[in-house]
């Protein structure tokens, strides 16, 4: 995690953290902390439309809220560690007040909160995510669908592109059905508004006359594709940010599987068709572990790579850092039964220490796989990245690309790019003995390799927020083939969520925010936020398109940068920018042939106002004639926004 978006996470926790537990002083211990808690509402409160969720500014000062006093006395020694399974309250933060209400009332909760009142319920929910239960948009469905509309077709295979298939990211022209001249006339066809939500991160995925897509309040929608109606849903336990991943069952005549995780690191199945539960899976028991990458098919398993947010707990100077540690779970597809487990640090956490405070410091740690692993069927291998270590000291297994046999979980070669990367929150703050000495410089591998077969030879490419692409040869367990410096790079920037590989090009997405907020002084001479094509043969940077800033000063967490998933087809590679923008390059120049203002409001078809934001996470997605675009990533000093939005050449 960078620590551009640390630096907001661990201000929107300060103040919750402070009201909570025995372990932690008053909430108003120092100014700095009250003005940071202030601050960071600043992302949430852009927009004032009733599809946002009110903030903290609306419900007074947290401490003096009627939940805190029942979050303490009912929830704390749960949700901040005292049990291992229980989710963080950074988690719960996340979610909205509906969905913690609701896990209270008639979910996984219930038999805990059996014996509080319905108004205390509703205290708790509005405590945690300092928001008002009441004042949530009652969540507006779009129209349900009828006659043919609520068919799936399946005279057409299942495509495997995008995440959870390839992650070259590349859509051929019989699957995109649109080319490169068709570019330049893509409308506007429909639009969805997700309520309450402030970020939509679930790369939509198309198939079957559909588009599935996960939501921040847990919802996983299947809409038709022609008129945006509701085939069905789904309920998560929390956001689900990963894209939904389609499979085909083994006897031609059975549904197709969708698949996903959520936030508190649960792996879902449901059936395709119906929106039916299958099974679901707790892939990891650590209260700070997460699914951010996608869910991976390899044949008959599914790859889920795990992260977490314990690198925020470090705050806290009582709290032991560290004991999570990344991994990859791999899942059998048709049950959910685990088959294997590969950590990415093969040794467990042992006290090395003890701070200043007295607590013990856990290592090794942290190596967080942040990535949707990249399957090489021919070489029986999986890749993936991972982020730096939590503690110190610093092992060899964090910014790391690591190869692992798919039949046995094993580990088969491990290259890494930057020693003695060892950082957490507690490195915000003065003399927090949790910071490790290392104290940085947090250069995680957030994007997924990319394996690129060429004539001269397959190539495994990795970008890595340092703004450095490597090319490694899978074939000599990573030896290093090239190297370039695409971006200027730093805790929040460089290459970010995903890649791209098509017409012989190796397309790079750079961020390179020039305001960090994290107290670094960069050079804007050397940014180069936007999109970036290379050779993968050489490393040769073929063309640049360095997006130049159209943010005014009446928007202050607009940047141009690409922090979102790269998605290609013949001739076109399509970004979604921070500054709220989707862009069309084409891929012999880098020219822009199209682009659309995603913060525009628009009719939605679930009655509500859509409205996108900043783009981060899975990218845009596009199959059967349609471009579907998630808008909005209300986090971290970026633009809230809800928007699902779907494009056809001509149309609209």
């Amino acid at each position: 995690m960078n620590r551009s978006n640390l630096t907001l996470l661990f201000a929107i926790l300060l103040p919750s953290l402070a009201g909570c537990g025995t372990t932690i002083e008053s909430p108003d211990r120092d100014a700095g902390s009250g003005q940071a808690a202030t601050e960071a509402d600043g992302p949430t409160t852009l927009d004032s439309t009733d599809q946002f969720q009110a903030t903290s500014d609306d419900l007074g000062p947290r401490e003096e809220l009627p939940g805190a006093a029942l979050y303490v006395e009912h929830c704390a020694l749960c949700h901040e560690g005292g049990v291992s399974k229980s989710p963080h309250l950074a988690f719960l933060e996340m979610m909205t007040p509906k969905a913690i209400y609701a896990a209270m009332t008639d979910g996984i909760m219930q038999p805990q909160s059996a014996h509080l009142s319905d108004e205390q319920r509703a205290h708790i929910a509005e405590y945690i995510t300092r928001a008002r239960l009441d004042a949530e948009t009652v969540a507006a469905r779009a129209p349900a669908c009828i006659g043919e509309a609520a068919a799936f077709d399946r005279s057409n295979p299942l495509p495997q592109v995008g995440w959870g298939h390839d992650t070259r990211r590349f859509v051929d022209a019989g699957q995109a059905g649109f080319d490169a001249k068709d570019v330049p006339n893509l409308k506007l066809k429909w639009a969805f508004a997700f309520p309450n939500a402030l970020r939509t991160r679930s790369q939509p995925a198309i198939a079957m006359g559909a588009v599935f897509v996960g939501s921040q309040d847990g919802t996983v929608y299947a809409f038709d594709l022609e008129t945006g109606c509701e085939r069905w849903s789904f309920q998560a336990s929390a956001e689900v940010r990963t894209a939904i991943v389609l499979k085909n069952a083994e006897d031609a005549a059975a549904a197709p599987t969708a698949f996903f995780a959520d936030i508190l690191a649960r792996a879902y199945a449901v059936d395709a068709l119906t929106g039916e539960l299958r099974w679901s899976v707790k892939v990891d028991d650590h209260p700070s572990a997460t699914v951010t990458g996608t869910p991976a098919l390899a044949e008959e398993k599914l790859l889920v790579p795990v992260s977490s947010l314990e690198v925020v707990s470090a705050a806290d100077i009582d709290y032991e850092c560290c004991s999570f540690q990344g991994k990859v779970v791999a899942l059998a597809a048709d049950t959910g039964k685990v088959i294997w487990s590969h950590s990415a640090i093969p040794s467990p956490p042992a006290e090395v220490g003890v701070t200043s405070a007295g607590t013990r410091v856990l290592a090794p740690s942290g190596a967080p796989v942040w990535t949707s692993p990249a399957v090489d069927l021919r070489r029986n291998l999986a890749y993936f990245g991972t982020g730096e270590n939590y503690s110190s000291p610093a092992d060899g297994n964090s910014d790391a690309i690591i190869a692992i046999d798919l039949t046995t979980g094993e580990r088969a070669w491990r290259v890494q790019s930057t020693a003695g990367d060892a950082w957490n929150v507690a490195c915000m703050m003065a003399e927090n003995p949790n910071c490790p000495a290392e104290d940085g410089p947090d250069v995680d591998y957030g994007a997924s390799m990319v394996l690129v077969e060429g004539e001269g030879g397959a190539v495994l490419a990795a970008g890595q927020k340092s703004g450095m692409v490597f090319g490694l040869d899978p074939d000599r367990e990573g030896a290093l083939l090239w190297s370039t410096q695409v971006g200027r790079g730093s805790s929040q920037g460089g290459v970010h969520f995903g890649m791209a590989a098509g017409d012989g090009l190796l397309y790079v997405p750079i961020n390179d925010m020039n305001d960090t907020r994290a107290g670094e002084e960069l050079d804007p001479a050397l940014a180069r936020p936007g999109v970036h094509a290379i050779d993968p043969a050489s490393g040769e940077v073929m063309w640049r398109h360095v997006q130049a800033n159209l943010c005014g000063a009446d928007r202050p967490f607009c940047d141009p940068g690409v922090s979102a998933a790269l998605t290609a087809i013949p001739g076109v590679v399509f970004a979604g920018h921070l500054d709220g923008h989707i862009r069309a390059y084409a891929a012999a120049d880098g020219q822009v042939l199209w682009e659309f203002d995603t913060t525009a409001p628009v009719a939605a078809v679930n009655d509500l106002t859509a409205r996108g934001g900043s783009m981060s996470g899975g990218g845009p997605a596009v199959g059967d004639g349609h471009l579907v675009v998630n808008s909005g990533y209300g986090l971290y000093f970026h633009e809230p926004g809800n928007a699902l939005l779907v494009f056809a050449p001509g149309e609209g």
